[in-house]
């Protein structure tokens, strides 16, 4: 079943409902969410981040399974936690700090992976790249970063870098509200906002600013279009508009300038969020004025509304619910995470071993980036799994590798027939025409 959650600054849960036939769910209960702060896990997992009592120095971040309404388990990072990412298998949790640093924590035994100062301010959006390989970071000192997760984890890039980021985009020149990224691994395009009233997109594979949109108003959030001829941006004006990202400009007869194609709306104040949907041409948005709207992304008519309970929405997901008691990964998940909340600090005892994090980022997707998960970098780690032991964790992660290599080893002999295919198709061309000449 394909859902619409949405929550909200005030203490009311996160409201459900079915998206195709507008029935509402069971709400999860004990949520206060900032903007950003609530993710799907997986598909059988919500997480949010809580808005901390003024008196309180600490976070709290609460997780519910998506077969019962009551908070399973309730961790506090030893910071206030803001936005929240989690990978597409729902393994990892990236969780951003008003501190500027970002924590990496595994989801299925609450360990802190990693933790790493990555802005000058707080962190205000975090998003994974499509094939889970970079994370990409949004802040109010105005940079939007991008961060490979294997260099994060490679200890000796570590000492030999100056800085831990592959990008670094400093164009905003305020806080950054919302980061989206689209397909195609090292040849995606990057969007962000910013309260300067600008969206700009970025090329992942040049690290060039591409193009820079001003609106009539601040930007909250923003969606790409699934084939990426255009992104939506809510506004503060309470408008959602439509901005072109495949053409050089745009000849309108609307007064908002080059590359915004046009505007709709039905709220009443700010569009704090917007999401577009798994199944359908559906386009998402919240609003301060408490309501979910699903939109027809072509006619750009209201197809349902679902009402919060109380105060603004902050957040809006779909989601498909995978509710299977049966399923042995949701069982092992939700024994692991009752009995682990997340950890605060990082385990000293796995600084003194020999033992080095290895994080897996296997995925389904057939998209591979081979400039940051190339087959070395995936041999690499392999070698070093097999130099620590035959433990069953390592050999997981092994096949895992192994598997990937395979994958982008094929990739590659693929390319290169296509090479010779092509080769040969031209010798024959050049062949042909010199016997009709000839002739």
């Amino acid at each position: 079943m394909e859902v619409v959650l949405a929550s909200s600054s005030v203490d009311d849960g996160i409201g459900c409902w079915d998206i195709h036939t507008g029935a509402e769910q069971p709400r999860y209960k004990s949520c206060s969410s900032p903007f950003h702060g609530l993710v799907s896990l997986g598909s059988r997992f919500l997480a949010s981040s809580q808005l901390q009592h003024s008196s309180s120095t600490s976070g709290s971040v609460f997780f519910w399974s998506f077969s019962k309404p009551q908070v399973e388990v309730k961790s506090f990072p030893v910071e206030p936690i803001k936005p929240l990412a989690g990978n597409h298998q729902g393994t990892y949790l990236a969780g951003g700090a008003l501190s500027g640093d970002i924590y990496l924590w595994e989801v299925e035994t609450g360990r802190l992976l990693k933790k790493w100062h990555a802005h000058l301010r707080a962190i205000t959006c975090l998003v994974f790249s499509e094939d889970d390989s970079l994370l990409i970071s949004g802040s109010e000192d105005g940079y939007v970063r991008v961060w490979s997760l294997f260099r994060l984890f490679e200890e000796l890039s570590n000492w030999e870098a100056k800085n831990l980021y592959e990008y670094s985009f400093s164009e905003h020149t305020m806080r950054v509200t919302d980061v989206v990224i689209g397909y195609g691994a090292s040849n995606a395009i990057i969007v962000s906002a910013s309260d300067d009233r600008t969206c700009k997109v970025w090329s992942l594979s040049s690290g060039r600013l591409l193009r820079s949109i001003v609106f009539p108003s601040i930007i909250n959030s923003i969606a790409l279009d699934p084939a990426e001829h255009v992104f939506y941006a809510g506004s503060s004006d309470g408008n959602i508009y439509i901005a072109a990202l495949n053409t050089d400009r745009i000849t309108t007869t609307n007064n908002y300038g080059k590359h915004i194609i046009g505007s709709f709306s039905n709220h009443s104040k700010t569009v704090t969020c917007l999401t577009y949907g798994k199944v359908g041409d559906l386009l998402i948005s919240g609003s301060e004025d408490g309501i979910v709207r699903a939109w027809n992304a072509k006619t750009r008519n209201i197809v349902r509304m679902f009402k919060h309970a109380k105060g603004p929405i902050t957040n809006v997901l779909v989601v498909r619910q995978e509710i299977d008691p049966s399923n042995h990964m949701s069982s092992n998940l939700q024994a692991s995470t009752k009995k682990k909340p997340l950890e605060k600090y990082a385990n000293s005892t796995d600084e003194d071993s020999d033992v080095k994090t290895v994080i897996s980022l296997g995925s389904s997707r057939e998209c591979m980036d081979v400039s940051y998960h190339s087959s070395n970098v995936i041999s690499i780690h392999t070698k070093e799994l097999q130099q620590q032991g035959s433990a069953a964790a390592s050999d997981i992660e092994i096949e895992k590798l192994k598997h990937e290599h395979e994958r982008t080893m094929k990739m590659a002999n693929q390319w290169k027939k296509m090479y010779e295919n092509l080769h040969q198709f031209g010798i024959k061309e050049l062949l042909d025409g010199d016997q009709i000449r000839t002739l």
